[in-house]
């Protein structure tokens, strides 16, 4: 006697001239084309060609699945319809397997789905169905399978994969699907089974057998609309009419007509007359061959024989023959695109293994993937210190993408407004033209003198030149040691007290500047590091050790100023020529402005208004003299424009000085030239392996995804050359 597990394979072996023809010459290379990528797992990332089996519930589904597949589906208590069955054949004479597993729904949770994907039975034969079947549904936790009064569903989104490997005859996948619930009271459990149909009707690729019972009328079923939804074309949509032996006498020309697709519900592909094994013969264990010879004499005998039905378009036989030329048909259309579609997943998966990077499960192999990292960041940081935006990091600095990565290019700018801001703004007081108003940006002297000593506004003072001038005088006063009402001669004190107060805001301004271009340092390190590790985990480690490098250099930047400002703090002094002809240039413009008053003052009173000056002794005399009686020297007021006009003149000089020592010793030195060192291989060098696994160690999430995605790379590439052979 046969053991169960070579009753199977005799069972599909006797089958295989007769049942399972849909393997021809033609066809079988591409069925098994298809079979050995869907071996590989390549159906769980995009859609094959496969035969979805669906209807309402106790349409004859599991019958229509038997007759194409061979396999003997229980039908106790409908189990089987509780959650979709995906049947693989896969022909290979040479072994005999039976395998199930489970493949859960993305709704499931980790700890659910690691439980599921455990699951794996080996089958001695189709007699262990039923048990395996029901192990599944309690692991799926469905309703009454586990507790009748559990709160639990009563169909799930998983699905049960049973793998038949074997000499079937045939490469094919087919679905069975829950059936299609009409009415019910669980509203949860009607929902799930629509959106489990849809998912498998919505792909292109499924190839639709719409079983529909002859007993109830077609209207009422709701698998035709939802195929015609999803098959607008109607390209892949098939109809079987079961259980024809079950309607009343009188309506057979009714559904003679409907399988002629001469009713007003029509198919493009047609629909296929079944009958299916009715309980009783199933519980008698009726053959494949009684199967067959039942239903011949079944539609051969009356009323049937007068319907002058299409004999291509009864029985399983000829259903499977049609099945056969349309999946063929329907697999050359696909291959190509399924092609496509592996090749494009081979990209994205190399893609994302290349983010992940190499292993990094010892020390050696963690050093040495940092070093690889800090390498890079160096040369991405050296390149924008540089300025150099092109070469191999040019996509990174690409134009138009963000603005944050081109570094050199926003300290410039920065520095640029620094220093037009100390050049106009910069000043403790600024003296306004004389059409500006009152009202004007900045306050006035007189605001000013409202204040005590210790709480004077930092904010800019914009004065008239009367103004300027009497604080001079209130300045030169405050440190004279004569009498209140003598004024010294400008002193190296005056000049200095003058100047430390017209630099009071410098501070304020520098320290704002170091802390704006800070904040450009910062995003561009952010984007820097962005670009270059993918992995989130060491990109944080790797931004912590930077951070403490951006935190030294930015406290040795705020010393840096302090000693720059401390040097301002000091006694005036410079060597710049610019400072002498900056006070001969403003001695000259005053000299020249009084001569034009006197002069205009002598021609308006002494000459009518017109000056007319021969080159005689006499006429030039007379001018000398008339000029020396209208020059008046007032000594506290040339006193006050001496001390004036020398604070500009050395404000100027002091200014531009001051601007290229923060840009280039505060900024420079500190912020950007050690950028560079911030995260180098030498860095890297100088860490322990503490710091090392704390940075960079590989999380399990990494490590099992990294293997994943080799082990899908394989598959994809072997899928790839298995679809060009």
């Amino acid at each position: 006697m046969d053991s169960p597990q070579e009753e199977w394979v005799t069972l599909a072996q006797r089958k295989a001239s007769g049942l399972i023809r849909l393997q021809m010459s033609g066809s079988s290379r591409r069925l098994n084309q298809i079979d050995q990528i869907r071996a590989k797992g390549v159906g769980d990332h995009i859609s094959l060609p496969q035969l979805v089996v669906c209807g309402d519930q106790s349409a004859g589904k599991s019958s229509v699945l038997e007759g194409i597949t061979g396999v003997p589906f229980p039908r106790q208590d409908g189990v089987c319809t509780r959650f979709a069955t995906e049947i693989i054949l896969r022909h290979c004479p040479d072994k005999n397997e039976i395998i199930a597993k489970i493949l859960p729904s993305a709704a499931r949770t980790e700890e659910e789905r690691t439980k599921m994907t455990s699951f794996e039975r080996q089958l001695t034969g189709f007699d262990d169905l039923p048990r395996v079947i029901q192990e599944a549904s309690v692991l799926m936790g469905i309703r009454d399978c586990v507790d009748p009064d559990l709160d639990s569903p009563a169909f799930t989104a998983d699905v049960l994969r049973l793998e038949v490997i074997g000499n079937t005859g045939l490469h094919l996948t087919v679905v069975d699907l829950p059936g299609l619930i009409s009415v019910s009271e669980n509203v949860e459990d009607m929902q799930t089974v629509e959106h489990l149909v849809d998912g498998y009707l919505e792909s292109t690729r499924t190839i639709i057998l719409a079983v529909v019972p002859a007993s109830n009328d077609i209207d009422t079923q709701g698998i035709i609309q939802r195929a015609r939804r999803f098959d607008k074309a109607g390209v892949r949509t098939v109809g079987i009419i079961t259980k024809p032996d079950l309607i009343n006498k009188g309506t057979e020309s009714r559904i003679a007509s409907l399988a002629k697709n001469l009713d007003r519900v029509k198919l493009k592909l047609g629909f296929f007359l079944l009958k299916n094994p009715s309980p009783l013969d199933i519980s008698k264990g009726l053959s494949w061959e009684g199967r067959q010879q039942q239903e011949t004499e079944f539609f051969n005998s009356s009323p049937w024989k007068e319907q002058n039905l299409d004999k291509t378009r009864v029985g399983i036989d000829n259903l499977r023959n049609f099945l056969q030329q349309l999946l063929d048909n329907h697999i050359e259309h696909e291959l190509p695109k399924v092609r496509k579609e592996v090749e494009s997943l081979l990209q994205t998966t190399m893609h994302e293994l290349a983010q992940i990077g190499p292993e990094r499960s010892s020390i050696s192999q963690i050093r040495m993937f940092l070093t690889h990292t800090s390498m890079e960041f160096f040369n991405l940081t050296k390149a924008a210190v540089d300025g150099n935006y092109g070469g191999r990091d040019s996509v990174f600095f690409a134009a138009g993408s963000r603005t944050d990565t081109r570094l050199r290019a926003r300290i410039h700018i920065a520095n640029e407004n620094f220093a037009a801001y100390m050049r106009t703004q910069a000043a403790k007081r600024q003296m306004r033209n004389e059409d500006e108003a009152d009202s004007g940006s900045g306050q006035s002297e007189s605001s000013e003198s409202e204040e005590s000593d210790d709480t004077v506004s930092n904010e800019q003072l914009r004065l008239t030149k009367k103004e300027m001038m009497d604080w001079v005088k209130k300045v030169c006063r405050s440190i004279s040691t004569a009498a209140a009402a003598s004024f010294p001669e400008p002193t190296t004190t005056s000049y200095s007290e003058l100047f430390h107060e017209q630099c009071s805001r410098w501070g304020d301004i520098a320290r704002d500047h170091l802390l704006t271009v800070s904040s450009i340092v910062d995003k561009f390190v952010r984007a820097a590091l962005d670009h270059v590790v993918v992995d989130d985990q060491v990109r944080s480690g790797v931004k912590r050790r930077v951070r403490q490098a951006l935190d030294a250099s930015l406290e040795k930047a705020r010393d840096e100023l302090r000693s720059i400002l401390s040097d301002e703090d000091a006694q005036p002094i410079t060597y710049n020529h610019y400072y002498t002809d900056n006070i001969q240039n403003a001695r000259a413009d005053a000299a020249r402005r009084s001569l034009q008053v006197s002069m205009d003052h002598a021609i308006a009173n002494e000459w009518n208004g017109k000056l007319h000056v021969s080159n005689t002794q006499v006429d030039l005399k007379k001018l000398c003299s008339s000029l020396k009686n209208r020059v008046v020297v007032d000594m506290t007021e040339q006193a006050c424009e001496e001390s004036l006009a020398a604070l500009n003149a050395y404000y100027k000089v002091a200014t531009k000085t001051f601007v290229d020592n923060v840009c280039r010793q505060v900024i420079e030195r500190h912020l950007i030239s050690n950028l560079v060192t911030a995260f180098d291989p030498v860095c890297v060098g100088k860490l322990s392996d503490d710091e090392l696994h704390q940075i960079a160690a590989e999380s399990q999430y990494v490590c099992t995804r990294r293997n994943d995605l080799q082990a899908m790379k394989k598959a994809f590439e072997e899928s790839i050359q298995e679809l060009r052979d």
